[in-house]
This record gives C-alpha cells, structure tokens and sequence, in this order.
C-alpha cells in the first residue's frame, strides 16, 4: 500500500466529474495539488467545473460516454497526450436505482450494469498498461454501501456495485506484485442528486430527492474523508453515517442479523 504526502503534481482522472461526488473529489485533489482530468458527456458542465477549481489553468475537460468504447479509447489517448501518465484513476460515473425487481425491466437491468461495471471495467483495462508500465499509481472505484448489503427499491444498484467491488478484489491481487494499488470506496448517503437522476422500473430518471440522500453527508465532507484515505494507501474505504457503517459491520459479523434489519427498513 502506497502513500502519498500530498497529490502535488499528481495526475488524477476522474468520471463522472460534472456533479455530484465526481465534482466534490475533483475541488479536493486540485486543492491538494493534483492535475485532475475531468470526464463525463456534456464538455460545457465539465468546463464549468474546471474553471471552479484552484488553477484551472492546470486541469483538463475531455468530453466522453463511458460505454462508449471508441470515445474511452479517444479519452484515454487525450489524456497520455496532454498530460503524459496517469497517478490515479478515479473510477466515479454510475447511475443508481429505486424500483422494485418486478418493476424493473430487462432493458433496465442491463442499463444500470453497463454502466455501473462494464464501462469501468473497459476504462480500467484500457488504462492499466500505463500503470503497468511506470509501476505505480492508483486505481480507484466508487462502489457502494448498498454493494456491500442489498437493499429494497436498489437490487440492480446493489448488484452492479458487489460486481466491481469483486472485480477490483481481483485486479488487486493480480496487479499488487507490480506496484499498481487498487481502493474501493463504499458511500452511505450523500447529498447529491444520486436520488433524483435514479432510475425507475421504465430506464426513466426518478426526477425527486429522498429524505435519507437529502440528510446525507456534505459532498465536500465525503471527498476530505476519501481523499485522506487515499493518499494513507487504504483499500477498503467506507465512507457514511453511522447507520451504514454500523451496517457493513454487521454485514460481516452476522450476515443472517443484517437481512432482518434490511427487512424492516423503510428505504425508497
């Protein structure tokens, strides 16, 4: 497990930048002194963030659908070409969901998990020869809380978010002996519009907040916590109130205790 000092210096890409979480670890690593690469599909919402951070001189805007192949390989050239490595790879794009299983569609189903999975896991296989090849960095995902404890109205979500979490266990092990770190990062609730851009049963964007997300913890709180935890070289990061950390306790403790509290819950 490496550690970092500082990221001053360091190139961090992160998906998903535009908002939310992806935009909260953006300020935090441009405060620390990194060069971040921003990427999500709309260039002018990615430039708006850019222009935000400390130095914006510095960072970079590179406009692309992650489940897009060509356009991953495009961004990724981009990349290399202006900035010439990658230090961390902040895998962060993702879509939630908040229908139940026999509300969900097929179509649904496998929206959720080509972008939840496959698209990271495509963008991390085109990246990881150049983490191979200068023997250090940092691959990132941002799974989930509800990866880790399957919960109502989230059965896709939770699945897509296990699937990685599990992938990157392995490309851990894989990768370990040649210097590239691999961390995952398990949100609780948040204050972002993961609610609202979630999808219902139909593929369609919920279009309205929860309570649990709307009293969630501060975006900027989360991406100290995480950041911290990064540079400290930690794997396996879980980042939330206490009743999602108390959860993934009892989730390893006694798995048959927590189905009975997820049970009761009244989640939405």
């Amino acid at each position: 497990m490496a550690q970092l000092k500082s990221l001053q210096d360091k190139v961090v890409w992160i998906t998903g930048a535009s908002s939310g979480l992806g935009k909260a670890l953006a300020q935090e690593c441009a405060l620390q002194g990194a060069h971040v690469v921003l990427t999500a599909r709309r260039f002018e919402e990615l430039e708006n963030v850019r222009v935000g951070l400390l130095k914006p001189e510095q960072h970079l805007s590179i406009a692309a659908d992650i489940t897009d192949e060509n356009q991953v390989r495009h961004a990724y050239e981009q990349v290399l070409q202006c900035k010439g490595r990658i230090d961390w790879l902040i895998n962060n794009a993702g879509l939630s969901q908040r229908a139940l299983i026999t509300e969900t569609t097929m179509q649904t189903e496998r929206a959720i998990m080509e972008l939840d999975y496959f698209s990271q896991v495509f963008l991390t296989k085109t990246a990881l020869p150049s983490f191979l090849q200068q023997k250090s960095g940092r691959i990132v995902f941002v799974s989930s809380v509800a990866g880790l404890l399957g919960t109502q109205y989230r059965a896709s979500y939770s699945a897509a978010k296990a699937a990685i979490h599990l992938w990157a266990n392995s490309l851990r092990a894989e990768v370990a002996e040649q210097g590239v770190d691999v961390s995952v990062i398990f949100p609780g609730f948040v204050k972002t519009n993961v609610s609202i851009n979630a999808l219902n049963g139909e593929g369609k964007a919920q279009g309205y907040d929860n309570e649990a997300t709307a009293n969630g913890l501060e975006a900027d709180e989360f991406a100290k916590i995480t950041v911290n935890a990064l540079l400290k070289g930690e794997e396996y990061i879980v980042v939330g109130g206490r009743k999602e950390v108390l959860g993934t306790w009892v989730s390893r403790l006694s798995p048959s205790t927590l189905y009975k509290m997820i049970r009761k819950m009244k989640v939405k």
